[in-house]
């Protein structure tokens, strides 16, 4: 059956409207927040004499923009090509296109950053004390963010909530942050550097060691806390990992250390003898939880384990240290050193 004409125009009009209806919808989308409900800070560089492409391929690396393509879109039909400065942005999940142009526009770029470190070894305590003498946290806001805040990570998914639950999982490092970032910026900062050391296959041989990554970032927090120097950490933890194949404690000085709260050179009997899951002198495997934040080395060395037949080590005098077959040994180099 044919139609009339003026059937055919309204089909068309009609066809016409809801397309158009339907691009408005997406590009309104597009040009939206990625994720209205995360207000977490990210840091966007953007160099200078960047091209609005090169700025929205930035923008869409961050994850701070939906689309690229829209983005340059919008720019155009904002007439702020060539108009966007460079520096460094603090930039969220939670604004949209339109906000973050005008703020490449106007150059609210984030001036004042503070730097800190983290050396390996810290526990959640010193990094809780460093940033507070830093003036860059409020204390009791920080600890309850990092027990009780929600944290969207692999390694974290089998950490139930609650008292110390990130020691261990605050990456070591030098960090660079806005001077009003809030508590939970800055444990995510620390968090996401974590995610990215902790590489696809270290998960893979998280699996192959029939482990769990808790276990490996306990052992590697061990590992950290009684080896000085990285060429001996793989040593370190082999002898661990044999103490386990023969059911023997692991008598880590430094799991005892950090129950008692200081790191004493020496410890005494009535110190190996404190009751408390952490005190490896008394009880079996692993503590529960980590005792220390470990680098990069201590972590591999913990997935990676030099095979040996070592059953004991204690440092010498030069610092290194002294690995034995049997307990006649070790006594002997105990005496020695």
């Amino acid at each position: 059956m044919k139609l009339s004409k003026s059937k055919a125009m309204k089909i068309f009009l009609l066809a016409t409207i809801i397309l158009c209806v339907g691009s408005k919808i997406y590009f309104d989308k597009q040009v939206g927040p990625v994720n209205s409900s995360n207000d977490q800070g990210i840091m966007v560089k953007i160099p200078k004499s960047a091209s609005t492409t090169k700025i929205a391929k930035i923008l869409k690396e961050n994850n701070v923009i939906n689309s690229d393509i829209t983005f340059r879109i919008l720019s155009k039909m904002a007439k702020t090509d060539g108009k966007m400065q460079a520096g460094e942005y603090l930039l969220k999940e939670n604004m949209d296109a339109r906000e973050i142009i005008d703020i490449l526009v106007n150059g609210d770029t984030v001036k004042d950053m503070i730097k800190f470190t983290i050396p390996e070894g810290f526990e959640l305590k010193q990094i809780i004390e460093r940033l507070e003498g830093k003036g860059l946290i409020n204390k009791d806001q920080f600890i309850e963010v990092a027990n009780y805040g929600d944290f969207d990570y692999k390694f974290l998914k089998d950490i139930p909530k609650g008292e110390n639950r990130l020691e261990g999982f605050l990456f070591p490092d030098t960090y660079e942050i806005a001077n009003n970032a809030t508590e939970k910026e800055i444990i995510v900062k620390m968090l996401n550097r974590f995610d990215d050391i902790f590489i696809d296959d270290y998960y893979k041989r998280v699996k192959e060691l029939n482990m769990r990554i808790n276990e490996i970032i306990t052992l590697a927090s061990i590992i950290e806390r009684e080896a000085k120097l990285d060429k001996e950490r793989p040593l370190v933890s082999g002898v661990f990992y044999n103490r386990i194949k023969k059911d023997m404690k692991f008598q880590s000085c430094a799991t005892v250390q950090y129950v008692l709260g200081e790191r004493k050179p020496k410890l005494s009997n009535k110190d190996i003898a404190i009751d408390s899951p952490y005190n490896t002198y008394k009880y079996y495997g692993l503590p529960p939880k980590p005792i220390a934040s470990p680098g990069k080395p201590s972590i591999e060395a913990a997935l990676y384990p030099k095979e040996s037949e070592y059953l004991y080590f204690v440092v010498s005098k030069n610092g290194e240290h002294h690995f034995s077959k049997t307990y006649k040994e070790h006594l002997r180099a105990k005496n020695e050193n």
